[in-house]
C-alpha cells in the first residue's frame, strides 16, 4: 500500500476540480476578454470563480486577483507595495517566511530598502514585540505568514498586525496564508491584513493558480503589463480552466470543524506512534496546525530516510519543497541543534489522509530505524 504524506508540497486534485477543468478546457474555452458569446461566457465563469474565493475570504470580489500561484502572489504583494510610491521605505518580516517572501525581501534590501527579519522562538513563533519595535515612521510593509510551511506553527498574525497598525497606521500588512487556507479560517479583515496570499494546489486544486487579496484602497505597482486583465494589476490571459478548478476545489472542501477534527485524530495517532520510537524528536509545537508534523530521527540524515520510505511508496519531505537540498533555514532560525535539523522530515496530511496511510508510515519508519541505524 502506498502512502502520500507530502500534502504541504501539493495535494491530489479532487474530482470536482478535475471535472470542472475538463469541462472548461473542452467546452468553455473562450478567452474572457473576447467580445463574443464564448468570451462573455468565459468572463461570466471567471467572475463566478472570483466570487467563490471572495466568499471564502469574506471580502469583495473586486478585492481578489488571480495569479499563477503563491510565489507570484507573494512577489506581487511585496514588490507591488514597495515600488508603488517610489520611496525607499522599510520592510519587516519574520526569519522563517517561505522562500518566495524571504528572497523577495532580500532583493528589496539589495535595492536599498531597509529590511528587518524578526526572530522566532524554538517553536517557530515570531517575536511580536520585536516586529513592533522594528516598525518606524519609514516602514512601508510588514509581512508575516499565518502558518509556517515546515513546522505548522500558527503565528499570532491578527495580534501582530493590529499592534503594527497602532504604532504606524500607514503600514501595509501582508499575510502569506498558503498553508492555512482551507484548513483554518482565513479572513483578511479579522487578520488585520491588507494583502493575503492563497494557492489552489494546497487545497486539492490545480498547480499554477493562486490569488492575492488586495484590500480596497491599497495600491500596487504592476510587474506585468499588457492587456489590462485583472484590472491592470496582473495582465495576461487568465488561466480559466485553472481558476475554475481552484473555485471548484474550494467549494468541495469539507467544513473546517469537520476536517480539523478528522486530521487532528490522525495527527494524534501519528504522534502516538512516534513517541514509542527511540531517539525521535517532534519539532512541531503541540498547538501547531495538525496538518503538519515535523520530526527528527536522530542519527539518520533526512535524505536517506526519505529514500528508504520512498522505496516503500511512502512520500514525505525534508522541509519546504521550494528549497529542498539545503539545511532548513526555518529550523536553524528556531535555534535547533544541527543533528536535529539534519535528521528532520516533514509529514503533512490532508482531509483525504487515512488511518491506513498513517499506520503504513509508522511501519516504514520503524523498519527504517532498524535498517539504517544498523548499517550506520
Amino acid at each position: 500500500m502506498s502512502a502520500y504524506l507530502d500534502n504541504s508540497a501539493t495535494t491530489r486534485v479532487c474530482k470536482q476540480a478535475a471535472d470542472k477543468m475538463y469541462e472548461v478546457l473542452t467546452r468553455q474555452y473562450g478567452n474572457p476578454s473576447s467580445l463574443h458569446m464564448m468570451g462573455f461566457q468565459a468572463n461570466e465563469l471567471l467572475e463566478e470563480s472570483r466570487a467563490v474565493l471572495a466568499r471564502m475570504l469574506g471580502c469583495r470580489s473586486e478585492e481578489v486577483f488571480f495569479t499563477s500561484g503563491g510565489t507570484e502572489s507573494n512577489n506581487m504583494a511585496l514588490f507591488g507595495v514597495m515600488e508603488h510610491g517610489g520611496k525607499k521605505g522599510g520592510v519587516v518580516t519574520s526569519s522563517i517566511e517561505h522562500p518566495s517572501v524571504e528572497q523577495a525581501v532580500r532583493a528589496l534590501g539589495d535595492m536599498g530598502h531597509p529590511v528587518f527579519f524578526a526572530p522566532v522562538d524554538r517553536s517557530g513563533r515570531v517575536d511580536v514585540q520585536a516586529v513592533v519595535d522594528a516598525v518606524n515612521d519609514d516602514t512601508e510593509l510588514v509581512s508575516v505568514m499565518l502558518v509556517n510551511n515546515e513546522l505548522g506553527t500558527i503565528q499570532p498574525a491578527a495580534e501582530l498586525f493590529a499592534a503594527v497598525k497602532q504604532k504606524n497606521p500607514h503600514v501595509i500588512t501582508h499575510c502569506d496564508c498558503v498553508q492555512a487556507f482551507g484548513k483554518i479560517e482565513v479572513r483578511p479583515a479579522r487578520l488585520n491584513a491588507d494583502l493575503v496570499t492563497v494557492s489552489a494546489h494546497k487545497i486539492h486544486g490545480p498547480k499554477g493558480v493562486g490569488a492575492l487579496y488586495v484590500r480596497r484602497g491599497v495600491r500596487l505597482r504592476p510587474r506585468v503589463f499588457g492587456g489590462g486583465q485583472e484590472r491592470g494589476v496582473r495582465c495576461g490571459t487568465e488561466d480559466l480552466p485553472g481558476i475554475a478548478g481552484f473555485a471548484a476545489a474550494a467549494q468541495a472542501l469539507p467544513g473546517l470543524k469537520q476536517s480539523d477534527a478528522a486530521v487532528r485524530a490522525l495527527r494524534d495517532r501519528l504522534i502516538g506512534g512516534l513517541s514509542a520510537m527511540a531517539d525521535v524528536v517532534v519539532n512541531s509545537p503541540p498547538d501547531a496546525l495538525p496538518y503538519i508534523v515535523n520530526a527528527s530521527f536522530l542519527g539518520i540524515p533526512a535524505q536517506p530516510m526519505i529514500n528508504f520510505l520512498s522505496a516503500r511508496e511512502i512520500c514525505v519531505s525534508g522541509g519546504s519543497a521550494c528549497s529542498s537540498g539545503h539545511r532548513s533555514r526555518v529550523l536553524t532560525a528556531c535555534g535547533l541543534e544541527p543533528r536535529v535539523i539534519d535528521s528532520a522530515i516533514r509529514i503533512s496530511l490532508s482531509h483525504d489522509t487515512t488511518e491506513q496511510e498513517i499506520d503504513e508510515l509508522l511501519a516504514g519508519l520503524s523498519d527504517a530505524l532498524k535498517t539504517i541505524r544498523r548499517k550506520r
